[in-house]
């Protein structure tokens, strides 16, 4: 009787501490639950722009793919141009866009394609000047609540399409053209290496990445463009700060398709660099370190080879010196994702681009989705969403393997199957909530075309 007692007690208590063991690992692997917002679950959508100024719950943004974005300090999204859809039309456009959490407003600019820049007299805020349509823009908001909006390929003030380099400002109510020139396809002016000069200037440039630090200064890092020497669009690696008044070329180089040098693992050197490229990924953390991932096209691996090629190593600029963090320096990598949920050191995101990213209030990194390699090696559209605690990469939601459909569920209803389909040139914010925001882009929808989405999506980990 002793004896089955006790094992009958062993086999209780075997239950409770397996109940408890399977609720933590459960906590451990369901980080967070997507949910689909607003717009559409079916890809090529036109806008609804209703009365300019008037939210509606009717209104929405076309289906687009490499918009820009900012959030204000009263949480309200911002989204402007990009590679997509007007009322009736595919082409480029100039729409700014404010979503409240519930509505989207047509602000600013048109609501048709392919509309050239109204400048004005730089440096004077007019309720006329207009930023002309374009993609591949980059784009800040300052701690005034202006948005920043720089280059891109597009339109300019005449018809010549090209890459841009005019920065502009955005006050809530009025463009300003702040800097750069109204015509496309301008070389740079790089002045010596860490001098600002009312002369510098960065050529015309698009797919870069951007940051903007607590003291205010605009980065921007490689792309496309023009450099000093060769007036055509190739890929860079100049890292540039902007003071709100003048350019200071900073770090990396002024001619085009530069090796990087990656130094040792974890230590910051005067002479690393990552090499050119474009479709990075960035963040800026606490500390006003500048963070740097992946990337790709038609550039260098460190070797000197040239093809076309992607990457998934991670950098750190301090202000001085960048520092190669994670990932590895070779091109091409296939991703080492392990169990879901689950950190470990050997875990890394593969080689990608056009990609999206955020950083919350804790200084995690977050990165998800883009066009690049899944743990088989294979290259495709990307749902991965993944979180840099600082040492170690974690796979939190989303599928290993490329190409995947979303889930959309009910809209507006939060659950664990919910996710969006792979894809690259979305665009994504972070609330004070610290909810990861997530629109559009561009992927293989149906039938093996290539598609526009307007969908919104919350990630709430």
């Amino acid at each position: 009787m002793k004896r089955n007692n006790l094992s009958s007690l062993h086999i209780f208590y075997w239950v409770i501490i397996s109940g408890f063991l399977l609720s933590i690992l459960s906590s451990c692997t369901t980080l967070g639950k997507w949910t689909w917002v607003s717009g559409d679950n079916t890809a090529n959508q036109q806008g609804v722009y209703g009365d300019k100024g008037v939210a509606a719950r009717t209104n929405k943004p076309g289906s687009r793919h490499d918009s820009i974005s900012w959030v204000d300090s009263k949480g309200n999204l911002w989204l402007f141009g990009g590679n997509g859809y007007d009322s009736a039309t595919e082409g480029w456009l100039s729409d700014l866009w404010k979503f409240d959490g519930r509505s989207w407003t047509w602000i600013s600019g048109d609501n048709t394609v392919n509309q050239h820049g109204i400048y004005g007299d730089k440096g004077v805020a007019a309720g006329t000047n207009k930023p002309g349509s374009r993609h591949y823009s980059i784009s800040w908001v300052d701690g005034n609540g202006n948005l920043w909006l720089f280059g891109g390929y597009g339109y300019g003030e005449t018809g010549v399409v090209g890459s841009l380099n005019d920065l502009w400002k955005f006050d809530g109510r009025s463009w300003t053209w702040v800097s750069g020139d109204s015509t496309t396809n301008q070389p740079g002016v790089y002045g010596e290496k860490g001098v600002a000069a009312g002369t510098n200037k960065p050529g015309g440039h698009y797919y870069g990445i951007s940051w903007i630090d607590s003291k205010g200064n605009l980065w921007l890092f490689g792309g496309k463009g023009y450099n000093t020497e060769t007036l055509r669009n190739e890929s860079l690696n100049d890292l540039w700060k902007f003071d709100g008044k003048n350019w200071t070329w900073v770090s990396g180089d002024s001619r085009a398709n530069q090796p990087g040098v990656y130094g040792d693992k974890g230590v910051a050197a005067g002479a690393n660099k990552p090499c050119a490229r474009y479709g990075s990924i960035s963040w800026i953390d606490s500390k006003d370190n500048l963070w740097l991932f992946g990337g790709g096209g038609a550039g260098y691996e460190e070797k000197g080879t040239l093809r076309d090629i992607s990457f998934n190593d991670l950098w750190k600029f301090d202000s001085r010196n960048w520092t190669w963090v994670s990932g590895d320096n070779t091109a091409d990598q296939p991703g080492i994702y392990g169990a879901k949920g689950i950190t470990a050191g050997t875990n890394k995101p593969g080689a990608r681009y056009s990609s999206i990213s955020w950083i919350d209030s804790k200084d995690h990194l977050w990165l998800f989705g883009g066009a690049g390699k899944d743990d088989t090696g294979s290259h495709g559209y990307l749902n991965d969403l993944w979180k840099f605690d600082g040492r170690n990469w974690t796979w939190v939601s989303g599928d290993n393997t490329a190409n995947q459909h979303g889930v959309y569920g009910v809209k507006g209803v939060a659950a664990g199957t919910n996710k969006p389909g792979g894809r690259h040139f979305s665009i994504s914010w972070i609330d004070s909530k610290d909810h990861l925001w997530l629109f559009g882009g561009y992927v293989f929808f149906n039938m093996g075309e290539l598609s526009d989405l307007n969908d919104l999506w919350k990630f709430k980990p």
